[in-house]
Formats: C-alpha cells, sequence, structure tokens
C-alpha cells in the first residue's frame, strides 16, 4: 500500500489568513507554486488559494492585491488527507473535487501537499492519466 506521506512534497507553506494577496503571489513565485493552503491564525487550514483566484476573484473584479488578504477567498469545501492515508482515498478526492492538490494535514497542521505532478513522478502512468482526465473535466 502507497501511503500518502510516501509521495507527498513534504514541508509545504501556508500564506496566512491576514497576509494580503501580493504577498501571496510573492511567496507563490519564490516557490515555484501555482497554489497555497491558506492557514488561519491558530494553524489550521482555511482553504486553497491559486495564482488564478488572485487573478479572477479578486484582481480582476478590482480588489486592491496590496491590502486585500488571502482569507477573504477561502471559500469552498476543505479537502485534505492525512499522511496515513492509503494514496487511493487521496486520487478519490482529487477526481471528486476535482482538484490538482490536496493539502496533508496531521494533527490539524500543514506537513505537506500532493500534486498532480507528484502523482506522475510515482505513480504508473495509466493512473496518473486517469487521474488528469478525470480531474480536468
Amino acid at each position: 500500500m502507497t501511503r500518502t506521506q510516501d509521495i507527498m512534497t513534504p514541508n509545504a507553506q501556508c500564506i496566512g489568513e491576514n497576509d494580503a494577496l501580493s504577498i501571496a503571489a510573492e511567496r507563490m513565485r519564490e516557490l515555484d507554486v501555482g497554489a497555497l493552503p491558506i492557514c488561519g491564525e491558530d494553524g489550521r487550514l482555511m482553504g486553497m488559494l491559486t495564482d488564478r483566484d488572485i487573478v479572477v476573484k479578486a484582481v480582476a473584479v478590482g480588489f486592491d492585491p496590496e491590502v486585500t488578504n488571502a482569507g477573504r477567498l477561502a471559500n469552498g469545501p476543505l479537502v485534505s488527507a492525512s499522511p496515513d492515508d492509503d494514496i487511493e482515498r487521496v486520487l478519490a478526492l482529487m477526481r471528486e473535487h476535482q482538484i490538482r492538490r490536496v493539502p496533508v494535514m496531521e494533527q490539524g497542521r500543514l506537513v505537506g501537499m500532493i500534486s498532480q505532478a507528484d502523482i506522475a513522478r510515482h505513480l504508473e502512468p495509466a493512473t496518473t492519466g486517469e487521474t488528469v482526465e478525470v480531474i480536468s473535466r
């Protein structure tokens, strides 16, 4: 059985709920990622923020990224996995919610991230292809 912790990218970083979108964009650039989990003051997961969210849900409608905080865009269902989850559970979550990334949480804290790239690097090509096809519908 392949577990989430076997293929996740460890040490994922959050953007704080009160951090400005401009800070989130800078961090995404520095980390070369297209999404960051949004964590509350208590370190708990509040949602995910993508580069597309910043552009479409904030900048395009006139929100100032220098003063609009990340928490304002934290909406939708919280989807996460634990390090000990079977990877099949994570794949099912990705397919069901049509998401490309799943935060990995342990005792309420972010410990890693599973992305399509992690799946492609570690799982069979057929599994990767099927997952990407369902997510991209």
